[in-house]
């Protein structure tokens, strides 16, 4: 394997580590006031903070793995990062603009005062969830079908391009399973009142980001959703896409949290394999036919074996730092940690 491609596989492995990780977050934001399960106001309360405590202990940290990825996009594939990050700006501001807004209000919250001001960082919360979770599906959309480059290789989308059926189908679907992963996430540390709730929103959840990713792939069949290069490879992805959403609901629906969880990470995560691995040995596909290779896309030999030595020792680091929150922070919420929210 030669060392463009496992540095393509590097820059695949931190962004699908992202939507493992991040992507609870936004689910959890996402779903943060309804998990009170239409109780009581004090109770309901209580259930919305348990599940803002479930991702405290990794809130922040877990955005490293993008910081991680934008570091390795840009030093390692320098003419993807000009073409890409300039035709996605619109979807890119927009995610930022979600993580600022969502980390600020995560954080902020606490110090509100009165139901009002509680009312307004709650709908900030899900609005910081929701709004980055829809534009990397979005982004994913646009990436599987094809984006319009012109005769230069820079691309620009248009209302058109974003909205189009499939693209917006990708979009819809990514939100709906994000919402599930944060809902196996809370099921698997709240207490079990919460998680029995978050379990059967978990459920529906996952039973709509199945029949709208369904609709992706229809459109798909008749000529009108992705463009793949390697039909056969994302055959493959797409059905071990399809059998972690049915390994999730099967096991959300029989209360077994540690699986169900489990099939949700691998589920968000093969997005990103279907992209890699379904372009390859391209990294752009463009709706007219053409595409940016990896060749074309990285950066010189010389500067990848620089790099080279600092993701051997960055890498590690990262996974070592993740490994170590999780089993600090393991357990059920409020019985290993304090209440953070």
């Amino acid at each position: 394997m030669s060392l463009e491609t496992l540095w393509l596989a590097l820059l695949g492995l931190l962004l699908a580590g992202y939507f493992v990780l991040g992507g609870y977050d936004y689910g959890v934001q996402m779903l943060h006031p309804w998990l009170g399960g239409g109780e009581r106001r004090k109770a309901a309360r209580t259930g919305r903070n348990a599940a803002l405590d479930a991702i405290a202990p990794f809130f922040l940290g877990n955005e490293v793995w993008l910081v991680a990825f934008t570091g390795v996009l840009f030093g390692a594939f320098p003419h993807l990062e000009g073409t890409l990050l300039s035709g996605l700006y619109p979807l890119i501001v927009a995610i930022l603009v979600g993580l600022v807004l969502g980390n600020a209000a995560v954080q902020l919250r606490g110090r509100a005062r009165g139901e009002r001001g509680r009312r307004v960082w709650d709908a900030l919360i899900v609005g910081g969830g929701a709004l980055p979770a829809l534009c990397w599906g979005l982004v994913v959309g646009l990436l599987l079908h094809g984006v319009p480059r012109r005769a230069d290789g820079s691309f620009h989308i248009g209302f058109g391009d974003v909205f189009s059926p499939f693209v917006l189908a990708c979009g819809v679907t990514t939100a709906l399973l994000f919402a599930a992963h944060g809902a196996g996430f809370v099921a698997l540390r709240a207490t079990p009142d919460i998680s029995a709730r978050a379990r059967e929103v978990g459920t529906d959840l996952l039973s709509g980001a199945a029949a709208v990713g369904a609709l992706a792939l229809l459109l798909t069949l008749f000529g009108a959703g992705a463009s793949m290069t390697n039909r056969g490879t994302s055959a493959v992805v797409a059905g071990l896409f399809a059998a972690a959403l049915a390994a999730a609901w099967w096991c959300f629906t029989r209360g077994r949290h540690v699986p169900a969880f489990v099939a949700t990470c691998c589920a968000t995560a093969l997005p990103v394999v279907l992209v890699g691995a379904g372009h390859y040995p391209y990294v752009l596909i463009s709706s007219a036919g053409t595409g940016l290779t990896v060749g074309h896309a990285v950066t010189d030999d010389a500067t990848l074996r620089i790099l080279s030595a600092f993701g051997v020792l960055v890498v590690p680091v990262i996974l070592a730092y993740q490994a170590w929150s999780w089993w600090v922070f393991r357990g059920p919420t409020g019985r290993r940690h304090p209440r953070y929210f």
